[in-house]
Parts: structure tokens; C-alpha cells; sequence
């Protein structure tokens, strides 16, 4: 298979370009353009700004006859092969390279703000196109891989249940007793029982004339009487005395005593 061929596009090209011969960077600081003899340039021709592949080319070349002067290789901006100054928007640090991989620094700069613009925005363009190339090889790169097999072998199946839940049983009350009776109130005082539906039988002979009679099991023929006059007890001794004894008893004619 054929390898894939590389065209050179040509992203920018500004008719007035000024190269300087800028001394070595004396510190840290950076290149300021106010160190360059701006007003006597030691060269001045065209740029021309190509692209092949994912790597830019900066030349600089004659306006007449397309001679090549220097070119600088780019391969990331910014970067160390375009640097910008400190003190100008329009004058840039270029690190051009030979055949044989010989490099220098030299400055470049453009009588037009609007021209410096450009040069800024053909380089974004550019490389923002590079990082989305990669992005999309990264892509296809991973979907290229070993995917997983989700689908059912022969044979194979699934069951869903549906609607099928367990429901939950709502906890019921304990009660505290066998019978289910709730406990009484905290604090609170238990009612006494109601009064039970006995037939009261009250003595018609007043508070003088209550008496308590007493049958004694053992002797039926016993009669107790009670004297209103005396104690509510009543003399057991008396009244038995006044009873006369059994082989001599007659029965009264009379109703006032009772045969029991």
C-alpha cells in the first residue's frame, strides 16, 4: 500500500517582512525590540507562511525572484521557534535552521499591526487543526480496540419481574396486655368499680329497732326476741331463761309465737 502523500499549503503570505540581526539574550528577561537597530534592517523581503503535514514553515524569501533566504520550521506555537517581545506587538524572534541542522536567531518584524495579526492567526489556525487531528486518531484509535460481546449466546435468556415487589408490612401496635386493653394515662387515677344492682332490704322499724338475729344450726327451736327499750344485741341469757323446757312446753293458743 501506497504510503500517504504530503501536500505543502501555503497558509499566509506578507509582501513586506524586516530581518534583524538581534544580539544574545542577556538574561531571563526576554527580547525586547527596542535593542535592534530598527531603522537600518539587514534584510527585507516577503513571507511566506507553508504548512505540510503538522508542521509549519516560516520563509522568508526575495520579493523578486522567490529566492529562498532562511526558512524556520514550526512544530508547536508558541514556542522556541516563534518567540514574541516584551515591548512590540509587531517584531517576533524566529530560530531558522539549514540543511544540514544549523540554527539562529534572528528578528522579523511588519510595518503593519493589521500584518502581525495575520502572521499570529495563520500559526493558531493551524495548530488548532493539528490538535483536533489528534484527537480524532486518539478516538479511532480506542474504538479500534477489543470490544466487549453484550449480545445473548444461543440459548440465552433473560426474566424480569415486573410489578413483583415485596411489600413491606406495617408494624402493628404491641399491646400490653392479653386482651388487648390499652394501659391506663400516665399519672392517671384508676375509677372505683360501679355499684352493683343488689336489692337493699331496709328495716322498717327505724335505727331504735334494728336487731341482728342469729339461727343457730344446732338448735332450730330457738327464738330470740328483742327488747326495743334494751341493747341492740339484746340479753342472750334472759330470753333464754323465759323459754320453759321441752317436756313441759305447751303450745300457745295464741299466734304471737311462731313454731319453727
Amino acid at each position: 500500500m501506497a504510503s500517504e502523500v504530503e501536500y505543502e499549503s501555503i497558509l499566509c503570505v506578507k509582501p513586506d517582512v524586516n530581518v534583524y540581526r538581534i544580539p544574545p539574550r542577556a538574561s531571563n528577561r526576554g527580547y525586547r525590540a527596542a535593542d535592534w537597530k530598527l531603522d537600518t534592517p539587514d534584510w527585507t523581503g516577503r513571507m511566506r507562511i507553508t504548512a505540510k503535514g503538522k508542521v509549519a514553515y516560516i520563509k522568508l524569501e526575495d520579493k523578486i525572484s522567490g529566492e529562498l533566504f532562511a526558512q524556520a520550521p514550526v512544530t508547536e506555537f508558541p514556542g522556541i521557534a516563534v518567540e514574541t517581545v516584551g515591548d512590540s506587538s509587531r517584531y517576533f524572534v524566529l530560530r531558522i535552521q539549514d540543511d544540514s541542522g544549523r540554527s539562529a536567531f534572528i528578528g522579523v518584524g511588519f510595518g503593519d499591526r493589521g500584518d502581525s495579526f495575520d502572521f499570529n492567526v495563520a500559526l493558531q489556525d493551524h495548530f488548532k487543526w493539528v490538535k483536533q487531528e489528534n484527537e480524532i486518531k486518539s478516538s479511532q484509535a480506542a474504538d479500534s480496540g477489543p470490544k466487549l460481546d453484550l449480545g445473548f449466546k444461543e440459548g440465552q435468556t433473560i426474566t424480569l419481574n415486573i410489578g413483583q415487589g415485596k411489600k413491606r408490612d406495617k408494624p402493628r401496635p404491641q399491646s400490653s396486655g392479653g386482651l388487648g386493653f390499652l394501659p391506663p394515662p400516665p399519672g392517671g387515677k384508676i375509677a372505683p368499680p360501679p355499684p352493683s344492682n343488689h336489692n337493699t332490704v331496709q328495716p322498717s322499724g327505724g335505727a331504735q329497732t334494728e336487731c341482728l338475729l342469729e339461727l343457730d344450726s344446732s338448735n332450730s327451736n330457738t327464738v330470740v326476741q328483742t327488747n326495743p327499750s334494751s341493747d341492740l344485741w339484746g340479753d342472750f341469757s334472759s330470753s333464754a331463761s323465759t323459754v320453759p323446757p321441752p317436756a313441759s312446753r305447751q303450745e300457745p293458743s295464741s299466734g304471737n309465737w311462731v313454731q319453727f
